[in-house]
């Protein structure tokens, strides 16, 4: 009987990703979920034109868990599921909170009752370094003390670490571990696919490209934190390095290799690069002199985070293969296809 491995938000960008590693460099079937509500059906074709490879998608809500439930029932042997289902925008979550506490925090506490309904005993959850706040102890760890969350973003990912925590204390057959990634940006390098929100993008990599290629306008939210240049300062990693880390999750669950029911990793680069910096690092690789303007801090944005993720080269055997020069390569390839 195959395999089958669940991937929630698989229409995505960082889940679009994964699934063309798990078609690329395993056998599982991948059932992948999404209700589009930030994403588009047009990036399965380009995950199936990359891979040459099929797989089965379900159109639903996954916060409606009779829709979910009965459109799971007939799978068995699944394997593990993938959760990246969740809304992202740091903004927006400042101007709607309820929003990203109802969709976030329920779309996980469904997909863990799926996991009891079903028995399903692997669990990874898409985190995000949002949960250590304004830490001022730099490079964070996963030991470094989590401080009030910046953003109801980040604090709904805080939340949704202790309820998996605490459902894997009260359900032994489940391991689970939490993803915190940094700033995931970068397109699959063969520029076939990368970052395409349906609404106006707040993150800096597709703000850049779409402001090169004259679809959008570049401003530089606050010049004047307690950093080198003024600006904020983020890890950058490629998209394609925080897919693999997710493949090496998996294995490293279901070859029973985890420790504890519940474990975390950081996924970054371990360098911090301010706004202005990964504006230089784009203006090198396309030859292109971008027009950007100077504005006021954005609520929710944090000054200054970058990571050590020693642990996850240490037990997943995860290490980053793309510099800030192939990120923005690839995007800009990317983003002269759409």
């Amino acid at each position: 009987m195959q395999k089958h491995v669940i991937v929630t938000g698989g229409a995505g960008y960082i889940g679009s990703h994964t699934i063309i590693e798990l078609l690329e460099r395993t056998d599982y079937h991948v059932i992948s979920i999404d209700n589009f509500s930030n994403s588009s059906e047009k990036s399965y074709e380009r995950v199936e034109h990359i891979t040459k490879k099929k797989f089965t998608k379900i159109h639903i809500d996954i916060c409606d868990f009779e829709k979910l439930s009965t459109a799971l029932y007939h799978f068995d042997d699944i394997v593990g599921v993938i959760h990246f289902a969740a809304f992202k925008s740091v903004e927006e979550s400042t101007q709607d909170p309820l929003k990203y506490y109802h969709n976030n925090i329920m779309s996980l506490v469904n997909m863990l009752r799926i996991c009891d309904q079903k028995q399903i005993s692997n669990f990874i959850f898409s985190s995000s370094c949002s949960v250590y706040g304004d830490s001022k102890v730099l490079p964070v760890t996963e030991e470094t003390p989590l401080q009030k969350a910046a953003s109801p973003y980040g604090y709904t990912k805080q939340v949704g670490e202790e309820i998996l925590e605490e459902f894997c204390t009260s359900k032994p057959y489940l391991k689970s571990i939490a993803l915190r990634y940094f700033n995931p940006v970068g397109a699959h390098m063969s520029g076939l696919n990368g970052e395409l929100p349906i609404h106006k993008p707040s993150n800096l990599v597709p703000i850049i490209t779409q402001t090169a290629a004259g679809k959008n306008t570049l401003v530089v939210h606050g010049n004047d934190y307690d950093t080198r240049d003024g600006t904020c300062i983020r890890d950058y990693v490629h998209v394609s390095d925080i897919a693999d880390a997710h493949l090496k999750a998996l294995e490293f669950l279901l070859h029973g290799k985890v420790k504890h029911n519940y474990s975390v990793y950081n996924l970054g680069t371990g360098k911090g690069i301010s706004v202005l910096e990964a504006i230089k690092a784009f203006e090198k690789v396309s030859n292109q002199k971008l027009n950007y303007t100077m504005g006021p801090r954005r609520p929710g944005d944090v000054v200054e985070i970058y990571s050590n993720s020693t642990k996850a080269n240490k037990d997943l055997g995860w290490t980053p293969k793309h510099n800030i020069d192939d990120m923005m390569l690839s995007a800009w390839k990317w983003q002269g296809l759409v």
